[in-house]
């Protein structure tokens, strides 16, 4: 089986996955402990190599606040999804939309149009990529989404989370440059790590949620 189909394969199960979450709370909270688990210790592995010595207080701090995140995000997605509020509901799969856009258009402007590369941490990444991913994530938010935002909030909120999607990505690319890591994991086949897939997710939907209090 190439590539491409298992990474087809494995968004389909994830996504029918998640769609039956949504419907079964056991089921979610299972998986909510499942991704808790394998992102902290996905985390680990890379910061572990990144500091060397596993008692170096850099890496027990630096787990310390991968903890509190991890442990913030599982509860976000699961007040979103039980909430008696639609519009927290919606706010949830626009962050989520906000990000796979971005990775989908950065992908594809990237391959199409190439171009100066943004830096050596992902040899990838391109500021056409980088214009894409916004363009993208601008045009399928705005109709998908724009009946339930006001016009300048909703586009304050997609530039911003896509930002911290592109950036999450990159951080993630630089812990796995930096241990000479291709993934992050082999949990999903095609992909790598739960990291390598939701890495944009991970720091837009924790990031991005404070936006609904600010704006």
């Amino acid at each position: 089986m190439s590539e491409l189909s298992k990474r087809i394969y494995t968004s389909f199960a994830l996504l029918t996955i998640f769609s039956i979450s949504i419907f079964n709370n056991f089921i979610l909270a299972s998986v909510l402990i499942f991704c808790f688990y394998i992102i902290f210790y996905e985390f680990q592995n890379l910061l572990k190599k990144v500091f060397l010595n596993n008692r170096n207080i850099k890496l027990y701090l630096s787990l310390l606040i991968i903890l509190f995140l991890n442990t913030y995000l599982v509860i976000f997605i699961w007040n979103s999804l039980n909430s008696n509020l639609l519009i927290d509901k919606i706010f949830l799969f626009l962050l989520i939309s906000i990000s796979v856009t971005s990775d989908i258009g950065g992908y594809i402007y990237g391959k199409i149009i190439k171009g100066k590369k943004i830096t050596k941490i992902s040899p990838n990444k391109t500021y056409a990529g980088v214009c894409g991913a916004y363009i993208t994530s601008l045009i399928f938010s705005i109709f998908f989404f724009n009946n339930y935002f006001l016009f300048y909030k909703l586009i304050l909120i997609i530039i911003i989370s896509s930002t911290i999607s592109q950036l999450g990505d990159l951080f993630i690319s630089y812990l796995k440059r930096k241990n000479n890591f291709k993934d992050t994991g082999k949990l999903l086949p095609g992909h790598g790590g739960l990291l390598d897939r939701f890495d944009g997710i991970f720091f837009t939907i924790i990031i991005g949620s404070t936006l609904k209090n600010i704006l």
